[in-house]
């Protein structure tokens, strides 16, 4: 057997999975197996090749789709053979001790001496990962802390119990002790914080209001996106979005969103798997004229929103959860940002242009 002595995978065995948005999985291995090999089971010949890794942490990984083989999963008794491919993926989220603190501009809605409320903007990574070692929340809120002289060795995961999308904006809230912490991630651990998102998806919906109910998991062939898995199976991890009707503009809808599950990419997923994908959301099919007429004056009009807004359109809006401290329920609200606001008042003057003809 060869043994890759060079190899590191830092593996991580507490992932809430109450994130909404975890870090997109990185390529940390890429092993070809020799044709020497003999057959062996997946979950030793990992243990035995890679630095760092337990029986305990490959299963689970296998378990979540972070490894596959041959471009699929595998379960831990596979025997590996000679000329497979295998991909070990990781999802290490960067630790207060390695963020570079920078001063940037953060949204502070509230703050008292354990929780601290952000407004998010757009385009604002919230973990550092591969790519995206500064500009992130992480990295202002690690300046911002040590001005305040806060304990930041204490906190664990810069004290972020939940995240949001890089392009999705709204409220976060971040824990500022480790008490806090603990208690935050207990109450998202029981689906008992309120979150309330604004969204503009494709289409008209057929009805009102309603519920979708649908496993949520890891692309089995593209890591970094997410996909819906029939309820039978044990793939993925139970999802439940509540949605309602806001305004309709024949072509969009205006929605209002409730997560009861947080899982990543949760809303996006679920919007798609229905078949109303978020306006301009690149990575669910969003980002071209999904319904619609085919004349060039509506093609442009879709395209100028586009250019508007050039990002998926969904805000977190509202976020309610008892506070750890004084345990009484507190809520918080935003405003669309400007660049969704303006695109939802343009269809809405579209969708009237259209009904006086």
């Amino acid at each position: 057997m060869t043994e890759n002595k060079d190899i590191e995978v830092i593996w991580d065995d507490d992932e809430p999975e109450q994130q909404e948005d975890t870090a997109e999985p990185v390529e940390r291995v890429r092993i070809t197996i020799p044709r020497k090999q003999e057959p062996l089971r997946i979950d030793k010949y990992l243990m035995i090749t890679l630095e760092g890794a337990t029986r305990n942490k490959i299963q689970q990984a296998l378990e979540e789709g972070f490894i596959i083989v041959n471009n699929a999963t595998v379960k831990s008794n596979y025997k590996i053979k000679p000329a497979d491919e295998i991909i070990v993926y990781e999802t290490r989220k960067a630790e207060l001790g390695e963020v570079i603190p920078q001063n940037l501009p953060l949204n502070i809605v509230y703050e008292d001496d354990t929780v601290l409320i952000i407004n998010k903007a757009a385009g604002m990574v919230v973990h550092p990962g591969c790519g995206n070692y500064t500009g992130t929340l992480v990295n202002g809120l690690a300046y911002y802390l040590q001005q305040e002289k806060i304990d930041t060795d204490s906190l664990q995961r810069v004290g972020l119990v939940h995240r949001i999308d890089k392009d999705t904006t709204g409220l976060v809230v971040i824990a500022k002790t480790a008490d806090a912490m603990t208690n935050l991630a207990a109450q998202f651990k029981k689906h008992t914080v309120y979150r309330r998102y604004i969204a503009l998806v494709w289409g008209d919906m057929e009805k009102d209001e309603g519920t979708v109910i649908a496993r949520v998991g890891r692309n089995l062939r593209f890591r970094k996106i997410m996909d819906v898995f029939p309820n039978d199976e044990d793939y993925g991890k139970e999802a439940i979005t509540h949605y309602k009707v806001l305004e309709r503009f024949n072509y969009v809808t205006l929605l209002e969103l409730k997560l009861e599950t947080g899982r990543t990419h949760q809303i996006r997923v679920h919007m798609k798997y229905i078949g109303h994908p978020l306006f301009n959301d690149a990575t669910y099919g969003g980002d071209r004229i999904v319904k619609g007429t085919i004349f060039n004056k509506y093609k442009q009009f879709v395209e100028n929103n586009f250019k508007i807004l050039p990002r998926h359109a969904l805000h977190a809006k509202e976020l309610g959860f008892i506070h750890p401290a004084t345990g009484e329920w507190i809520q918080f609200n935003s405003d669309l940002p400007n660049d969704m606001q303006e695109v939802i008042d343009k269809w809405r003057i579209y969708t009237t242009a259209i009904t006086k003809k």
